[in-house]
């Protein structure tokens, strides 16, 4: 089993809590996917001291005013959009989605209960869900995070022999800051994916990817 000090590392190596409104939020769990199951009361207690740069859209959807919305996108609620983000043609918020400043959600991506950093890409017929993505991580074409085994067994997070025991039968990834997740990858339920990491097209990735390493046909080579 991961140790309480494994986890405190994965919080800290995984994210800059500075660029998320979820930051002190996040800091209060051992492990970042705990913060899912309550994200829905987090985004709605963060709505309630916005600035008066963020409108409310519709009831339980607060949209900062520089951020710009598609009409044919559907956003559902909770939400939180931040500042010059752009939510493109055709994209999908299913609620429970807090997401940071300059971030783009493009042409047919859905989104459920997950947390977007700011500067988080997933611009091309991606899917997140029950998922964290640090900063300026993006997701290239058809890249999704799959949050539900096939079995419908609780999701195991692991790294090597290391194994930490969710609970969770819905958990998709985590993917640390300005990691890079190449088109039509798949991160299976509990994959983790280390910052500044890079994961080549057409991956199936499980368990962990340490950071600024990249994951290709199923090895981890550290960056040069």
């Amino acid at each position: 089993m991961l140790t309480r000090r494994s986890a405190v590392y994965m919080f800290y190596n995984l994210f800059d809590l500075s660029h998320t409104k979820a930051g002190e939020y996040l800091k209060s769990f051992d492990y970042p996917w705990q913060a899912l199951k309550w994200l829905e009361g987090c985004i709605l207690t963060l709505s309630r001291s916005l600035s008066q740069n963020y409108r409310q859209i519709s009831e339980g959807v607060f949209v900062h005013k520089s951020a710009k919305i598609a009409a044919t996108a559907q956003v559902c609620a909770p939400c939180i959009i931040g500042e010059g983000s752009e939510i493109r043609h055709c994209a999908f918020i299913r609620g429970s989605a807090l997401i940071g400043k300059y971030c783009v959600v493009g042409n047919s991506t859905e989104i459920k209960n997950s947390v977007l950093f700011d500067g988080v890409q997933v611009p091309h017929f991606n899917y997140v869900g029950d998922s964290i993505l640090g900063r300026g991580a993006h997701l290239g074409a058809g890249a999704i995070t799959s949050n539900v085994k096939s079995d419908r067994s609780p999701v195991d997070v692991r790294d090597g022999q290391n194994v930490i025991h969710t609970n969770l039968i819905k958990l998709g990834a985590m993917v640390g800051d300005y990691a890079e997740i190449g088109c039509n990858s798949v991160l299976n339920p509990g994959a983790v994916v280390g910052r500044g990491a890079t994961v080549y097209p057409l991956s199936s990735v499980r368990g962990t990817v340490p950071e600024n390493c990249i994951y290709k046909c199923g090895e981890v080579t550290p960056k040069k």
